[in-house]
């Protein structure tokens, strides 16, 4: 894989850096901490970018001890945005992606997969593993794509939105983001991040989005071959990925354990930042020294 370190991002505290992925798709990736400390790499969700994760890259205490990084999934962000059949349906092409940022930040690393990231985990697992895997988060995280998947589970504002977000129209995809923004949340959210929610969202291809969609599997096999430590972690108001999901996901993991996140919605990294950063604080610490 190549690394192509690029510019420092605002306090120079995180830095830009270039990966290669599946099929020579090229990923973004931000890195904070220091080179060779122990990973956590972040997986987004569906339309959105790594600087989902901003408050965790800018966290002292989390970054003084470990690595994190948070790339741009294929087709978002920075990152490469191959067309429509550029490997959105293939789940090695997704673990070569994960693969590529595992292996610019080293071995052993905690995986955290929000949203469509738990999915991407999925991915990775279907074709790596757990070998460079110390452990893994699963943060109000879906499993499975696909109708009536129970580890998919799209919560009322998901649903409510599907008509609109996937349209080539900026109207109406503008009107489904804003929508799915004020329920993701349920208004626990800044002016300031919700706005950049819905410019993450329309930056990316109408086509990818909804390709991303048409995806249809069960992961139940996957999770269930799962050893290494696992945290479900789950908004109890989760609007978006149903809190059934992490029901049926921590049922499947051999030893998995659950955390809910009361009285909040689909980002408990954004909004219980302290807790969530906290939780991963620990878990990192049990599971990478």
């Amino acid at each position: 894989m190549e690394e192509h370190v690029g510019r420092e991002v605002g306090s120079g505290a995180v830095t830009l850096h270039q990966v290669t992925g599946g099929n020579g798709v090229r990923l973004a990736v931000r890195t904070a901490g220091p080179p060779g400390a122990p990973s956590i790499v972040l997986l987004h969700g569906w339309a959105q970018s790594g600087a989902a994760f901003a408050a965790q890259l800018a966290d002292p205490t989390l970054t003084a001890e470990y690595r994190l990084a948070a790339p741009d999934l294929r087709g978002h962000g920075y990152s490469d945005v191959p067309d429509p059949d550029g490997g959105y349906s293939d789940p090695e092409a997704w673990a070569d992606d994960v693969a590529a940022v595992i292996d610019l930040v080293g071995k052993p690393v905690v995986l955290v997969g929000w949203s469509y990231g738990g999915a991407v985990i999925t991915d990775y697992l279907r074709v790596f593993g757990e070998d460079d895997l110390a452990g893994i988060v699963f943060a109000s995280a879906a499993v499975e794509v696909g109708r009536d998947r129970p580890g998919a589970g799209p919560g009322t504002a998901m649903r409510s939105v599907v008509p609109y977000v996937n349209l080539e129209d900026l109207d109406a995809a503008t009107r489904g983001f804003t929508e799915f923004v004020r329920g993701m949340a349920e208004g626990h959210l800044p002016g300031e991040l919700s706005q950049r929610i819905v410019g993450d969202a329309l930056r990316v291809p109408w086509q990818v989005r909804r390709a991303m969609f048409r995806r249809d599997f069960d992961s139940s096999g996957v999770l269930q071959r799962i050893t290494v430590p696992t945290l479900v972690a789950h908004g109890e108001l989760d609007a978006v990925v149903d809190p059934s999901v992490a029901q049926y996901t921590v049922g499947k993991i051999p030893g998995a354990r659950l955390r809910w996140f009361p009285k909040t919605g689909h980002m408990p990294f954004a909004e219980r930042t302290e807790e969530f950063d906290a939780m991963l604080l620990e878990f990192a610490g049990q599971v990478l020294e």
